[in-house]
């Protein structure tokens, strides 16, 4: 079953009204996640190593604001989703408000508890979206 996009001109997003959606999969969200990881990595150590509990709380502010600012602006990616080729949008193609990618970077917190279930629900998903992604309205496509 193919997917299109109808947009209207104050979408801001640039596609052509019947271009299918080619939603990314587990692979290429598994090799942005370990760049965006290795990104965040050094200066997340240094945070926790000089600064102890406050350095735990810095890191997480980092980790949440690096995933939040990023898929809400104007490229929709992190640079780890921009390296693989994939991006975040909203149901029509729309960029996501920086509430909803608020709500998806902390719904991965709840992916995470229910023993990565909701990472998996991508595997069998139309739309291969996770837990979070439903929960914040998002899709992650190729660019």
């Amino acid at each position: 079953m193919e997917s299109y996009v109808h947009l209207s001109p104050e979408s801001g997003v640039t596609f052509f009204p019947d271009e299918p959606i080619v939603y990314a999969g587990f692979w290429e969200r598994f090799a942005a996640g370990i760049i965006d990881g290795l990104i965040l990595a050094i200066p997340n150590l240094l945070f926790q190593y000089t600064l102890g509990p406050a350095g735990t709380f810095l890191s997480l502010v980092m980790i949440w604001l690096y995933a939040a600012i990023q898929e809400s602006g104007s490229a929709q990616s992190t640079i780890g989703k921009k390296i693989v080729g994939i991006r975040v949008q909203g149901e029509n193609g729309e960029r996501l408000s920086f509430g909803q990618a608020t709500g998806r970077h902390f719904g991965k917190w709840i992916s995470t508890l229910i023993l990565f279930v909701g990472f998996l629900m991508m595997l069998w998903d139309e739309n291969k979206q996770t837990l979070h992604d439903k929960m914040a309205g998002a899709f992650i496509v190729k660019k």
